[in-house]
């Protein structure tokens, strides 16, 4: 695969984490203050879009969503599809075939 690809393929996870990460900051803050909210479907939106490891990041730094089950369920299940889709790309690099 071309370097070009994965350049491209980081800068996207990249950007995608660091929104993630905004979005679970704004979001805190709004909680605090009692404004109003960003929408959990945005959330797990752009964590599926990978940026799931800056939302990770960011709920454990703000202690952010971290007592809604249904919330981390639906964002664990994000975050096993991404390890999924990793170790099948790695595999299908390394041996050519599944």
């Amino acid at each position: 695969m071309p370097v070009w690809v994965w350049i491209t393929i980081l800068g996207w996870h990249a950007l995608a984490c660091a929104v993630s990460a905004s979005l679970y900051t704004i979001d805190k803050r709004r909680a605090v203050r009692g404004g109003w909210r960003i929408p959990e479907n945005r959330l797990h939106l752009v964590d599926l879009l990978g940026g799931w490891v800056g939302g990770w990041i960011a709920r454990r730094k703000l202690r952010h969503k971290t007592s809604k089950t249904r919330f981390m369920v639906v964002f664990w299940v994000t975050a096993s599809l991404h390890a999924v889709v990793l170790l099948t790309g790695l595999w299908l690099l390394t041996f050519g075939s599944l």
